[in-house]
């Protein structure tokens, strides 16, 4: 597989993997081999209590990128014996009301984004009066520790945002649009921000109304149409990464079109050239490190990260690392 340029260090996936299969039984290598079997086909690979965990986002309808959060989810939930709850709302209000009933129902863990902290603040402390572990994750890495989860999953906004500033500086480019699809979404502006910080020329933002692809569409062909010296535009989540290019077409621009976040449509404009290159921050692992990260709490009190957030992110994918992509972003898992 390419070997794929990544800003940030990170260790977590395999070296889980190898402590998994050590403290779910003992055996020797047939109940190894069996407990290996029975996570490919989807059972449980130990005998803990069937735990229930619930993980409540702040995803829209339709969003793919959790979709490849859920199927990992699911997958470390099959493999730990855990029973796996899933709710959404892009609704600040309306999440937190979720994750008052997941309280209510007296789970044993819960998963949550904090998109909108400020919102989560009370039902997030609640859930911790109740006993209930909490681990967030993808949006909230600065609120996390001081909300009073156990630690946080996903990439660093503002170290993201850098690292766009600085693949936007190796290709030349002087004019950048940040294009925001979720008012009030401060993982948003903080990836923004870090584009900012490291790119050396101008960045403008238009904020677009994320739940409409026509409107978001007329919004970046307007700006491209009106402002020629646009030459990159920066989308923050993958399905709206064709929808820029379809903007771009419209107003007759030469701006490069790039993304944060990746899935098939997106790696295949990698390789056609149609995208100039995609910010991947691993949203399966997100999903599959979240309920592994909380079942080892229950089982043996384990936390990992040391009191900082755990990183999945971020990986620059370009032309040259999207045809090795191709079988996961088939199959929904990248």
């Amino acid at each position: 597989m390419a070997r794929f340029r990544t800003w940030v260090g990170i260790a977590l996936a395999g070296a889980l993997s190898v402590s998994l299969a050590g403290c779910s039984s003992t055996g020797g290598k047939r109940a190894e081999d069996a407990r290996k079997a029975a996570a490919a086909q989807g059972k449980a690979a130990v005998n803990t209590p069937r735990w229930t965990f619930a993980m409540i986002t702040h995803s829209g309808d339709g969003d793919t990128f959790w979709d490849i959060v859920q199927r990992g989810a699911d997958q470390a939930a099959k493999k730990d014996n855990i029973n796996f709850l899933y709710s959404h709302d892009d609704e600040a209000q309306q999440q937190a009301q979720l994750v008052d009933a997941a309280v209510d129902k007296k789970v044993d863990g819960i998963i949550v984004t904090l998109a909108k902290p400020d919102a989560m603040k009370a039902a997030i402390a609640r859930a911790e009066k109740a006993g209930i572990p909490v681990v967030t994750v993808n949006s909230g890495s600065q609120e996390s520790k001081e909300f009073g989860a156990l630690t946080h999953i996903g990439q660093d906004e503002t170290i993201a945002g850098e690292a766009v500033g600085e693949e936007l500086n190796a290709r030349g480019r002087k004019q950048a649009l940040c294009v925001l699809h979720e008012q009030g979404n401060v993982g948003h502006e903080q990836r923004c921000d870090g584009v900012e910080k490291t790119f050396d020329g101008k960045v403008q933002r238009l904020y677009v109304t994320g739940t409409s692809m026509p409107d978001v569409q007329s919004a970046i062909e307007a700006k491209l149409q009106t402002d020629k010296s646009v030459d990159a535009v920066v989308t923050l989540g993958a399905p709206y990464a064709d929808t820029a290019v379809k903007a771009k077409q419209g107003a007759g621009s030469k701006a490069e079109i790039d993304t944060f976040d990746l899935n098939a449509k997106v790696a295949a404009g990698l390789e056609d050239g149609t995208l100039g290159f995609a910010v991947d921050q691993q949203p399966y692992l997100q999903g599959y490190e979240a309920v592994d990260l909380l079942w080892l709490y229950k089982y043996n009190a384990d936390v990992l990260g040391g009191g900082r957030p755990v990183l999945t992110g971020p990986q620059i994918i370009t032309k040259d690392d999207a045809a090795a992509l191709a079988d996961y972003t088939e199959r929904g898992t990248r």
